[in-house]
């Protein structure tokens, strides 16, 4: 997991112009929404990369590279966090929430399951 620190790329009495992503492809671009205590994810993919904007609530973020130790960080509205290929991930609402994905990769649509292998033995957090 990679967090990202977002700055305005312009500013003025109107407001300001924050990018997301530049000079990258984008595949596929989703809102998601959370009801508190729902979780969501607990897969990877292998050839997809998500980037995950909260746009409300709370978030908990769980990851974990192959090998690799858990991470754990809470995305509150207006952060920005990334996972990479093979990168288990996971997602529990500790608010209600609104999560923008935006992916690379054969993650959209139809393509969606193509990509997407489930952590059913291990999951990185358990649904009650």
């Amino acid at each position: 997991m990679e967090v990202i620190d977002l700055k305005p790329a312009f500013v003025d009495e109107r407001g300001s112009i924050t990018d997301l992503i530049g000079d990258d492809t984008i595949n596929a671009v989703t809102v998601i929404t959370f009801t508190k205590g729902a979780v969501r994810g607990n897969h990877y993919h292998e050839h997809t990369i998500q980037w995950n904007y909260v746009m409300s609530g709370e978030v908990l973020l769980v990851t974990q590279m192959p090998g690799g130790e858990r991470q754990e960080r809470l995305l509150k509205k207006g952060e920005f966090a990334y996972s990479r290929e093979l990168e288990r991930h996971a997602l529990r609402a500790e608010t209600d929430a609104e999560v923008l994905i935006l992916t690379k990769g054969p993650r959209a649509g139809f393509d969606y399951e193509k990509d997407t292998y489930r952590l059913v033995d291990e999951p990185l957090i358990a649904r009650s």
